[in-house]
C-alpha cells in the first residue's frame, strides 16, 4: 500500500510539473516531457505520447522500468510511452543518483543546441545553477537509447543539469523531478540572456575561480538549505 501510494503521489507530482513548462514556455503542442523515478525502486513515470498537456491527467502517466518497458497492469499502461523514454531510461540506469529528467523544446536553448554551440558561462546565474557552460552532446537518433547514451556521457562528471543535444533540444536532470524542471526553466532563461547578449558585442566568460566560488556558495550555502533554494 505504501508503494502504491508513493507512485500516486509521484503521479500527481510529474503531471503538475508538466503544467509548469506549459507556464514557462518551455513547450509546443505535445513536444517534451517530465519523468520522474520512483524512490527506492528500478521505475520511473513519463508522460505518454502525443497527449495534450491540457488533457494530461496523472493517471495518464506510463510507469516503465528501467529498461523502458511499461509495466503490465499499472494505471495508464494503455497508453504508448514518450518516443523518449529509452532515453529516460537509459539516464535513470546509468546515473542513478538522478530522480528526474526533463525534455523541452524551449526557443532559445534549441537554437543554440541547433548551431551545436555551448552556452558559454557568462553570468552568475549560470555560475550558481550549473557550475559552468552548458555543453552540447552529440547528435542522435530519436527513439532508441542514442540520446540517453549522450546525455550520460556528456553530463557524467560534468556539474551542468543541462546538456543541448545537438540538432534536437535540452535535456536536464536533478535529484527530482521539480529539480529538472527547474533547470530547464533556468536553462532558457541563460540561452535567451547569453543571446541578447552577444548581439551587442563580445562577451567576457567569467574566470574559472569565480565560478567554482559562485558554485559553491549557491549550492551549499545560498538560501534555506531545501530542495527549492530560489
Amino acid at each position: 500500500m505504501e508503494e502504491v501510494e508513493g507512485i500516486s503521489r509521484l503521479r500527481e507530482e510529474v503531471a503538475r510539473l508538466h503544467q509548469e513548462l506549459v507556464r514557462a514556455g518551455l513547450v509546443v503542442w505535445t513536444g517534451g516531457n517530465v519523468s520522474g523515478r520512483v524512490p527506492g525502486r528500478d521505475l520511473f513515470v513519463i508522460k505518454p505520447s502525443g497527449v495534450s498537456y491540457d488533457e494530461l491527467t496523472a493517471a495518464d502517466l506510463v510507469l516503465c522500468d528501467l529498461d523502458g518497458n511499461v509495466v503490465p497492469g499499472s494505471e495508464g499502461c494503455e497508453r504508448a510511452p514518450s518516443s523518449d523514454t529509452a532515453a529516460h531510461a537509459y539516464v535513470y540506469r546509468h546515473m542513478p543518483e538522478v530522480g528526474g529528467v526533463v525534455h523541452t523544446h524551449s526557443t532559445h536553448a534549441v537554437a543554440w543546441a541547433a548551431r551545436g554551440e555551448a552556452i558559454p558561462c557568462v553570468i552568475t546565474a549560470m555560475a550558481d545553477e550549473f557550475g559552468g557552460p552548458i555543453p552540447v552532446g552529440p547528435l542522435a537518433i530519436i527513439g532508441d537509447d542514442s540520446i540517453g547514451r549522450g546525455i550520460v556521457d556528456t553530463l557524467r562528471g560534468h556539474r551542468s543539469r543541462a546538456v543541448l543535444m545537438q540538432g534536437h533540444g535540452p535535456f536536464t536532470i536533478g535529484v527530482s523531478a521539480q529539480e529538472a524542471v527547474k533547470a530547464a526553466v533556468m536553462l532558457e532563461d541563460a540561452a535567451r540572456t547569453v543571446h541578447v547578449a552577444r548581439q551587442g558585442g563580445n562577451i567576457q566568460e567569467l574566470p574559472a575561480e569565480m565560478i567554482d566560488r559562485l558554485y559553491d556558495r549557491y549550492q551549499n550555502v545560498y538560501g534555506q538549505q531545501t530542495d527549492d533554494r530560489r
